[in-house]
């Protein structure tokens, strides 16, 4: 069986395994906004600039303009992260 005829091959089982990855990549998007989302609230807010609690009511971590699902990615050799293991964070305020 190709790799083609293996996408193609809409049995139910088939699906089910599609449906079960398409799940964990949602939910690992899911994490991720909802980690760095916190980290930017905290990097604004030590900033010394004030968050109204009523916008971070109407965030939500489903979002992913961000992430390309397209299989086209580019790695860095060494990725630069913090003492904690996060990408840095960014921002001019």
């Amino acid at each position: 069986m190709t790799l083609a005829e293996r996408f193609r091959d809409r049995s139910q089982e088939n699906l089910s395994i599609r449906a079960s990855a398409l799940n964990l990549v949602v939910t690992a998007i899911i994490h991720w906004n909802t980690i760095y989302t916190g980290r930017v609230v905290d990097a604004v807010r030590n900033a010394g600039e004030a968050v109204p609690e009523h916008l971070l009511s109407s965030l939500s971590p489903l979002t992913w303009e961000h992430v390309s699902l397209t299989g086209d990615y580019l790695w860095e050799d060494k990725p630069a992260v913090e003492e904690k293991g996060f990408r840095a964070i960014s921002f001019g305020l």
